[in-house]
């Protein structure tokens, strides 16, 4: 059975953020991510990871004005100074907290930007981003998110993340496989994990429709699950979710499938 970790953005959310690792532990999850660590010092978050011996698995880079809407800026061709200091942010915390891969969210499609522009920007983006995290011994992966949840979001599909990675021509950059955002944009998630291994290095789920557990919609994860094993996945599962009542409610689905 693949290894389990809880997305601290969207599970434990009864809690403040730094007392979700406690809840997160004993809840029997040994490992976490979220979208960022970047409001809190990195030396406040490594003492919640030690103290409940939690591995720090994944979180994003700097993704610009979150609160304002923005979702990720490495598209955006007016931003990459920004993009890179971001980078060497993500790095210091990443050294403090452990984990060796940090998520690069390409973010929303600038107007007036074209299909090209947004491309060039991104894959440059990528390039500096995977090098200079290489150096400090960390993966990058990036995600594709569908664009009914996040309209306009660049990188939307596993053929054109795949077609982009090689562009980037990095070893030190993989993808970040979501299912819930998949199934909304493709689909056939078995066969696209089974054909892409190689490249996947981090799965996210959530069921479809309503981004909740599973077991509330209509992706079969006792089958996903299966078929992950037989695959021979060793990474973690991130699970990126909002809970259909409550966090500890809704934990039911890993006890039937023998994980907690």
């Amino acid at each position: 059975m693949p290894r389990f970790c809880a997305n601290l953005s969207m599970l434990f959310t009864e809690h403040d953020f730094l007392e979700r690792f406690d809840a997160a532990a004993k809840a029997g999850f040994e490992g976490v991510e979220y979208l960022f660590p970047y409001d809190y010092a990195p030396e406040q978050i490594k003492a919640k990871l030690d103290a409940n011996s939690l591995t720090q698995v994944l979180f994003n880079l700097p993704a610009g004005d979150w609160a304002g809407g923005e979702r990720g800026i490495a598209c955006h061709p007016d931003r990459i100074e920004e993009f890179r200091a971001g980078v060497d942010k993500a790095i210091a915390y990443a050294k403090v907290l452990g984990n060796t891969q940090v998520n690069c969210l390409a973010g929303i499609q600038p107007k007036g930007v074209s299909d090209e522009v947004a491309e060039e920007t991104l894959v440059g983006n990528l390039k500096y981003a995977a090098e200079k995290l290489g150096q400090a011994g960390i993966r990058l992966v990036m995600e594709a998110i569908n664009t009914r949840d996040i309209p306009g979001f660049f990188l939307n599909n596993t053929a054109q993340a795949l077609r982009i990675r090689e562009r980037v021509g990095s070893d030190n950059l993989a993808l970040q496989y979501d299912i819930y955002h998949m199934q909304i944009m493709e689909g056939d998630i078995c066969p696209t994990l089974e054909a892409n291994l190689g490249a996947i290095q981090h799965v996210q789920l959530a069921d479809n429709p309503g981004r909740h557990e599973p077991g509330t919609g209509e992706l079969n994860y006792r089958f996903i699950f299966g078929f992950l094993d037989k695959l021979g996945y060793d990474g973690w599962i991130g699970c990126e979710y909002k809970p259909a009542t409550t966090t500890e409610a809704g934990l039911g689905w890993m006890k039937s499938h023998n994980i907690l």
